[in-house]
């Protein structure tokens, strides 16, 4: 079973920046998709970006140009550095690890990133 754990959300103001980490334990599969996902009150969850444990990676358009996703040293934590947040960026962030193999779709409890003056 995987076990995802997030930290990093908090409130910050339009323009400010935010890191979430996520920490995995458990993926069996070294052939994996570690991610974010987003999900706004009254809305669906949404991809907000990927990353493939080759080293491609993938964004929403909403996000390109001011998230940056990444896979650290160790391959089983997944970081997103967000800047210029905007209000619309206030979500629940969910971490997720698919694995390619097994297809084994897991996700974390979720954070709370709030923007607002």
């Amino acid at each position: 079973q995987v076990q995802l754990v997030e930290s990093g959300g908090g409130s910050v103001q339009p323009g400010g920046s935010l890191k979430l980490s996520c920490a995995a334990s458990g993926i069996i599969d070294a052939v994996n998709v570690m991610g974010w996902y987003r999900q706004a009150p009254g809305k669906e969850r949404e991809l907000v970006a990927t990353a493939h444990s080759s080293g491609w990676s993938n964004y929403a358009d909403s996000v390109k140009g001011r998230f940056t996703i990444s896979r650290p040293f160790r391959m089983d934590f997944v970081d997103l550095q967000m800047d210029n947040l905007e209000p619309e960026d206030t979500a629940v962030y969910y971490c997720n690890v698919l694995e390619l193999q097994s297809r084994r779709d897991s996700w974390g409890q979720g954070t709370q990133v709030t923007v607002s003056s």
